[in-house]
C-alpha cells in the first residue's frame, strides 16, 4: 500500500518540477513477508561464476530490525555451516523479471558488514535480457562491490570500495570499468546511502551525497556507442535493468577460496541490512518501469479513481511512460484516476 501511495503521489507533483527527479518506486521493507510478486529469493551454490564459497539460500534471506538502530530490514546474512555442499550458507535477492526500470536515479540505504577478510557484499543489476542473451551480453552495472583483496594488506577493509560496469560477446571476452575510492571513514559502522544517477549518456555513482556534498562521483561512465553491438555501452545500457542484492563470501574479488580463511565468519554469522530502496525518475520518453504493485487496498483519501481499480483480489501493474503513470489491470489500462483509457 505505501509503495502504491508514493507512486502516486509522485505522478501527480509532476508539474513545474517535471525535469526533476520524481520518486517511482520504494522498498521499505516493512512488510511481514518479501513481496514475492518483487523479489526472488536465489537458492544455488554455483559460485556465481566468480569461485564464491556460499550456498545461496532461504534460509540467508529474512526481514527483521537492525538491532542498533530498530530499523526494520531486508538482511541478508552469511553464516559459517554445512549445507547444499558449501561450508557456509548466506543470502541473493533479485527483481529480475518483476520489476525493472531504464534511466532514472536509484538510491539505497545499506549497512554493510564488517567484511575483514572474506566477505563480498554488493548492490547491483543486470539487464532484464539475462535470460534471453546471457552474461555478459546483457550488462552489468555494479553500484558498490566490497570486501576486495587489495584492502586487506593496506588494512583499508571498512574504507574501500568500487562501482563497476561489464559487457561484453562471451563470458571471456568481457570489456570492464571497475573504479575503487578509499574514503575517509569506515562505511561498515552504520547505515550509508548510495546513489547512482542513470541518463542515456552516462552513470555516475554517489556515497552519502545528502550528508557529505562534499563527495563527488566514485564512479563515472560514459555510455558511448560502438559499431559492435555487444559492446555498445549505449545500446547495452539502455535497456530495462533489474535489482540484485547479495552478500558472497569469499571466490576471486576476495582471494579466498577455503573457508577457514574468512575471517569475518570466525565469531559467528554477519549480515548486510537494506533499510529501503528508492527509484527516481524524470518523465523523459525514453525512461520506462514496470513492477507489480501490492494486493492491499489502499486509504479512500489517497486518490479516488485508484480504488476503482483496485482492492485485495486482483494485483495490477504500474507502468511509467512519457511521463505518465499508467495502471494496467486484466489488459485494460488506466490513468491514476481510474478512468479507462
Amino acid at each position: 500500500m505505501k509503495k502504491l501511495f508514493t507512486l502516486f503521489a509522485a505522478c501527480m507533483a509532476m508539474t513545474a518540477l517535471a525535469q526533476n527527479y520524481q520518486l517511482v518506486w520504494n522498498e521499505d521493507f516493512t512488510d511481514a513477508a518479501l513481496d514475492n510478486q518483487v523479489w526472488n529469493i536465489e537458492v544455488n551454490a554455483d559460485g556465481g561464476g566468480n569461485n564464491e564459497l556460499q550456498y545461496y539460500c532461504e534460509k540467508g534471506v529474512s526481514l527483521g530490525v537492525e538491532p542498533t538502530t530498530g530499523k526494520k530490514c531486508l538482511i541478508l546474512t552469511a553464516t559459517k555451516e554445512s549445507a547444499g555442499g558449501r561450508d557456509c550458507t548466506s543470502g541473493r535477492v533479485n527483481t529480475k523479471n518483476k520489476m525493472y526500470y531504464t534511466y532514472g536515479k536509484i538510491e539505497a540505504r545499506i549497512k554493510f558488514p564488517k567484511t575483514a577478510n572474506g566477505l563480498w557484499p554488493a548492490f547491483w543489476q543486470m539487464g532484464n535480457n539475462f535470460d534471453q542473451v546471457g552474461w555478459p551480453k546483457c550488462g552489468e552495472t555494479d553500484i558498490i562491490e566490497m570486501g576486495h583483496q587489495n584492502a586487506f594488506s593496506k588494512g583499508t577493509q571498512e574504507r574501500y570500495f568500487n562501482g563497476a560496469m561489464h559487457v561484453g560477446r562471451r563470458w571471456d571476452a568481457v570489456w570492464s570499468d571497475a573504479q575503487s575510492a578509499t574514503w575517509d571513514y569506515s562505511l561498515q559502522d552504520t547505515f550509508h546511502i548510495l546513489t547512482m544517477i542513470w541518463t542515456p549518456t552516462s552513470i555516475d555513482m554517489y556515497m552519502d551525497k545528502e550528508s557529505h556534498p562534499e563527495n563527488g562521483a566514485y564512479f563515472h561512465a560514459d555510455l558511448e556507442p560502438n559499431d559492435d553491438a555487444d559492446y555498445n555501452r549505449q545500446l547495452v545500457f539502455g535497456k530495462p535493468n533489474f535489482i540484485i542484492a547479495n552478500l558472497a563470501v569469499g571466490g576471486n574479488f576476495p582471494g579466498i577460496y577455503n573457508i577457514n580463511g574468512i575471517t569475518a565468519l570466525a565469531a559467528g554469522p554477519r549480515s548486510m541490512y537494506i533499510d529501503w530502496i528508492r527509484i527516481y525518475q524524470r518523465g523523459d520518453a525514453n525512461e520506462s518501469f514496470v513492477c507489480p504493485t501490492a494486493s492491499d487496498p489502499i486509504e479512500p483519501e489517497v486518490v479516488q479513481g485508484v480504488e476503482r481499480i483496485h482492492n485485495s483480489e486482483f494485483r495490477i501493474q504500474k507502468v511509467l511512460r512519457n511521463g505518465q503513470i499508467l495502471i494496467q489491470r486484466e489488459g485494460e489500462v488506466y490513468n491514476i484516476m481510474g478512468t479507462k483509457l
